[in-house]
């Protein structure tokens, strides 16, 4: 199928001004030829790392409603479905009935989920959304792609060692997830992020590296997921290659945006929330186009 009749839909959060949720993820789907829908699960002026934010989110209500007037009009058939960050139980569980009702339209859509609950051992959505997710999300994935402590969160395991990121990702397995991809690992005091991947029908693991940055970025995983998306598409029986693909062009977004931070902040400075923001305009030519890894 090609990119311009393969529809996605994303539903995640949205900002006014930067790059994460939606904002990160739309572009890179578009310029590499796809057709995207999204539903903004939040919409606020910034991201929540700055000192103040403001904005409004979408209730489950509504939700339904913008469902509903897809269903009516016919225009439910979508061969990706991407979920990214969403901030309560009923929301949750409307995109489950989401997921079930696409299906029936299109069997052979892709459920990608984004386990959006938090990083570096800090949750930041509502502790009620974890079962949810365990219980009733988790075993309708076709894809996943937590973090290390996300992973952490929904297996109740501790990932210190490979031998446990790849525990976690057979525990994946057995709940029905057909791909797993731990989009960053960090383990020992190594200088570099560990993307694993298990592959659903090639039955084998794929381990990659990625240098560390010294810099915390927003927005990373909405544009993983994203690109990740793009890639499988363009390479269905190769995850390892989408990976590949997928973490090069990381690469370069996440290199120009530290040089443009470091710049603007100036020598011996720290970098201020805005400056940290992906360079999302520049990033055209390296979606189309990524350096090898």
């Amino acid at each position: 199928m090609a990119e311009e009749d393969c529809r996605v839909l994303l539903v995640q959060s949205h900002v006014v001004s930067g790059y994460v949720g939606n904002k990160s993820a739309v572009f890179p789907l578009q310029v590499l030829g796809f057709e995207v829908d999204y539903i903004n699960s939040v919409q606020f002026s910034n991201h929540t790392g700055y000192k103040c934010f403001k904005g409004q989110v979408l209730n489950a209500d509504e939700l339904k409603e913008l469902f509903d007037g897809l269903k009516s009009n016919n225009i439910n058939n979508y061969s990706y479905l991407v979920t990214g960050y969403i901030g309560s139980v009923s929301f949750l569980e409307g995109v489950l009935e989401m997921v079930k009702e696409f299906k029936k339209v299109k069997p052979d859509l892709l459920y990608v989920c984004d386990p959006v609950m938090g990083d570096r051992g800090f949750m930041y959505v509502p502790k009620e959304l974890l079962p949810v997710y365990q219980e009733k999300i988790i075993p309708h994935a076709d894809l996943i792609t937590p973090n290390q402590y996300e992973a952490e969160l929904l297996t109740g395991l501790s990932i210190k060692t490979k031998a446990d990121a790849i525990q976690a990702m057979d525990m994946f397995h057995e709940k029905g997830v057909k791909s797993v991809v731990l989009s960053s690992c960090e383990f020992d005091s190594s200088k570099t992020l560990q993307i694993l991947v298990i592959p659903g029908s090639e039955k084998k693991r794929i381990e990659l590296e990625m240098p560390k940055l010294n810099l915390n970025f927003t927005g990373t995983g909405d544009l993983f997921t994203a690109c990740l998306v793009a890639w499988v598409h363009k390479h269905p029986n190769d995850l390892a290659t989408a990976c590949e693909k997928t973490i090069a062009t990381m690469q370069a977004v996440l290199q120009r945006t530290l040089d443009y931070a470091q710049k603007a902040a100036g020598p011996g400075n720290k970098a201020t929330a805005a400056q940290r923001e992906l360079t999302g305009p520049d990033a055209r030519r390296t979606s189309r186009n990524p350096p090898s890894p």
